[in-house]
């Protein structure tokens, strides 16, 4: 009757569609989720409080609260999924699909599913005999801006001792993992007839030369920060799109460059932006007024745990898996800006993220159950 229970919850929350997109065309409101999540939280005696992302398209997040005192336990997830592919899905996105042991469905892997562990981890839990408060989050657009994650941790409402972000780690506690900052450089220059460059500013030939100091700058950065707890150590630029000009016998009148910089712990957002302009600095003195740097959306920064309550040997403990890093970035920064030892951890692999089919197998549902239990035993309970 559990299991099953556990399979009605998971249903639910994979067909209720909550996309999130930079594209208004498909941008949808969380609201829907949101209200089922909070109903099913308030059937077990949380306390619920939602409230509106400042800034964004009807999105909300959802704090459910329960036991009372000083720190305790968040456990955390976010409540919108990627757009999906039409056609290449073999099943229906917003449809439970169970097959070979997996369950397949937008968001089952990344991450609403997460929800549906948590419920299920509830069940057995004599919340009646908290002894410090339990927490459940559940927050928007974590798949474009971060909004809620940023706008939580803005309002500081709770304090709790540690956090738990639900993504996909396989169940290997994730202690630390690299931030994302997108940038889009533009190059104005003067279209004219390729005849007579004189006559012309050829954008193409200025974003060259700015292609050079940001490989310059690529270097300094890959031989400054190092940390060996990555699979990847060091910083990485990525020169992702590039698109200039209209003909070959035109003058580029205009050049578009989007790029992007995986920063380890050890180099904050402010410095890399900083950095960034300063190595575009000459090419700026070289052609005034023809060079725009804008960020494409808000950075995601890097992350290290706290690790003053000793969650990363907790973690192990209870998983038997060494803790490890990561190269993907996740809301854990703004988490961790409520004072609390903040770890990632959850079922499915990342491997399945943002993928058609994408699944969860069921091997996980045991395993993670007991692993949330035992947190909340540990944590809000036995202390």
């Amino acid at each position: 009757m559990q299991h099953s229970s556990f399979l009605e919850h998971y249903a639910r929350i994979i067909s209720t569609s909550s996309i999130s997109a930079f594209d208004e065309k498909i941008d949808e409101t969380n609201r829907p989720i949101i209200e089922l999540l909070a109903g099913w939280l308030a059937d077990f005696g949380f306390s619920i409080n939602i409230q509106p992302v400042p800034g964004t398209n009807n999105k909300f997040n959802m704090l459910a609260s329960i036991g009372s005192g000083e720190g305790g336990l968040l456990l955390c997830g976010h409540s919108d999924t990627v757009p999906f592919d039409e056609g290449r899905w073999q099943s229906d996105p917003f449809k439970l699909t169970e097959k070979d042991d997996k369950l397949y469905g937008l968001g089952t892997c990344d991450m609403k599913g997460f929800f549906a562990f948590i419920l299920e981890a509830l069940k057995t839990i004599p919340l009646n005999k908290l002894n410090k408060p339990l927490y459940i989050l559940a927050s928007a657009d974590e798949e474009t801006s971060m909004a809620g994650a940023r706008f939580f941790a803005e309002q500081q409402l709770i304090k709790p001792s540690m956090a738990i972000i639900g993504e996909p780690t396989e169940l290997v506690p994730i202690y630390k993992h690299k931030g994302h900052i997108a940038q889009s450089l533009n190059i104005e220059g003067k279209a004219g007839h390729s005849s007579d460059p004189s006559k012309g500013v050829n954008a193409i030939e200025i974003m060259y030369q700015a292609i050079g100091q940001l490989m310059d700058l690529q270097s300094k950065l890959k031989a400054k920060y190092h940390d060996d707890a990555f699979s990847v150590p060091h910083v990485t630029m990525n020169l992702g799109h590039i698109h200039g000009g209209d003909g070959e016998n035109r003058i580029c009148g205009q050049c578009l460059l989007n790029f992007d910089l995986r920063a380890v712990p050890e180099l904050s957002d402010e410095e890399a932006l900083a950095m960034i302009e300063a190595a575009l600095a000459p090419v700026r003195e070289r052609f005034p007024n023809r060079l725009s740097l804008d960020l494409m959306y808000p950075t995601a920064p890097s992350f290290a745990c706290k690790d003053e309550q000793n969650i990363i040997a907790l973690a192990e403990k209870l998983t038997g898996k060494k803790a490890k890093s990561a190269n993907y970035a996740t809301e854990a920064p703004f988490i961790n800006l409520l004072g609390c030892d903040t770890l990632v951890l959850g079922p499915g692999s990342i491997d399945q993220a943002h993928q058609p089919d994408e699944f969860m197998s069921l091997g996980y549902v045991e395993p993670t159950v007991r692993v949330l239990q035992q947190f909340i035993q540990g944590v809000c309970i036995q202390h």
